[in-house]
């Protein structure tokens, strides 16, 4: 039997207090959550000690529902909601690495487009993976961000419906001290893209100008996986390709290890209200 019977289990929401920097004992939570606990950060894996906990993490699979309630209840709570896949790592085993979401700032999504493409079609490494023709029509050449696209539904409706359909009904649940989802990558310290890029600050400015040019709501995180819903996707074949471009740059094996080229890939985004990535 359990230590504590089922009326006098702590309040899963009384330590969350501790995400936040200034850990006022003030804030609360209108939604009911499940139990669950704070997740630090691994000392040896982070190599410095952490100054707080990192996410908290519920003990059970939730529903899409739940995200929904959470993400609604975000701009008072401040906390930002993310379904989790049920490995043990990195959640469970503390293996993430915070970074401010202030650091964030020191990146653009375009500065950081123009980089990797610069990067990946370096000499030295272009290689068989690399074929100018599989980013033809631009090829060598960075086409920088796309242009916004044209708002199709409402962004955290769509964000909603996206969670209840991601749930698959063995989901756990995160929940990230972040102003807005995007910070939540960094503020959480995930390290699904370490592969292709060693920090997540940049990423997440990419993620911040997804929200606002396509309306883009991160609900679900992997070990190395990534969903977001998209409220105002390219409709275009010449808009999905301008986007594809900036996917590459994002997460080359969505490109790489998917349809090939830039072209198919356009074709397979044109008009999706979900983006997903996976990084090898």
């Amino acid at each position: 039997m359990d230590d504590h019977e089922e009326g006098e289990r702590p309040d899963p929401a009384g330590d969350l207090c501790h995400l936040f920097a200034d850990e006022q004992p003030g804030r609360t939570l209108s939604v009911e959550l499940p139990q669950g606990s704070l997740v630090w950060p691994d000392p040896d894996y982070l190599e410095r000690v952490p100054a707080r906990p990192a996410f908290w993490l519920s003990d059970e699979p939730v529903t899409g529902e739940l995200w929904s309630r959470l993400r609604a209840d975000h701009p008072r709570s401040g906390l930002w909601p993310l379904l989790l896949d049920d490995s043990a790592q990195p959640w469970w085993a503390g293996q993430v690495a915070p970074e401010s979401a202030a650091e964030i700032d020191n990146y653009s999504a375009s500065a950081f487009m123009y980089e990797v493409w610069s990067d990946m079609l370096d000499p030295l490494r272009t290689g068989p993976d690399y074929d100018l023709g599989d980013l033809s029509p631009f090829e060598g050449l960075c086409p920088g961000l796309a242009a916004p696209g044209r708002v199709m539904y409402d962004p955290d409706a769509l964000a909603d419906a996206c969670a209840r359909a991601l749930d698959g009904g063995g989901t756990p649940l995160g929940l990230v001290a972040a102003s807005r989802g995007a910070d939540s990558l960094a503020v959480m310290g995930w390290q699904g893209a370490l592969n292709h890029n060693k920090w997540t600050a940049p990423l997440a400015a990419v993620v911040r100008s997804w929200e606002e040019r396509f309306g883009a709501r991160i609900v679900r995180l992997g070990f190395n996986t990534m969903d977001l819903s998209v409220a105002a996707p390219p409709v275009t074949t010449r808009h999905a390709l301008h986007v594809a471009a900036e996917h590459w740059t994002f997460c080359p094996d969505n490109v790489y290890q998917g349809p090939g080229t830039l072209e198919d890939y356009a074709e397979v985004i044109r008009g999706r209200t979900v983006w997903s990535f996976w990084w090898d």
